[in-house]
């Protein structure tokens, strides 16, 4: 099924709108499926091009975090050891799925993921007391 993020023809009545009775689906408004990003041994991108020429990368598989400490203001890159929690779904911390929000144990202790590894290519975190 094609993922489409244009207006729709209904209203919330029912009826239909006047404005979009004879206009088609637009190819900017065009979807993909999202890629999740699971915990793994390496790490794994894909680039794909979007709208405008510009590039996402998404990070299919990541095996290393961006940890800022807040205290010192440093900034080091280390492995991930396990997934804590993730409150974007319950299922996802069994899964090993890691989203923006979630709880990664690292070498330096826990730490909450701060960007969206699908849409940056890179897993950033902040450290937990």
């Amino acid at each position: 099924m094609a993922i489409w993020h244009g207006k729709s023809r209904r209203k919330y009545t029912g009826g239909l709108r006047r404005s979009l009775r004879a206009r088609g689906k637009r190819k900017y408004e065009m979807g993909r499926l999202t890629v999740l990003t699971i915990l793994g041994d390496s790490e794994k991108r894909k680039v794909v091009r979007v709208r405008g020429g510009n590039t996402k990368v998404r990070l299919k598989s990541a095996a290393y975090a961006n940890v800022a400490d807040p205290k010192t203001g440093s900034v080091k890159k280390v492995k991930i050891l396990s997934l804590v929690g993730n409150k974007a779904h319950r299922h996802f911390i069994r899964a090993g799925i890691i989203t923006k929000g979630a709880v990664i144990e690292t070498e330096l202790g826990k730490a909450r993921v701060t960007s969206r590894p699908n849409q940056d290519g890179v897993v950033n975190a902040v450290l937990i007391e």
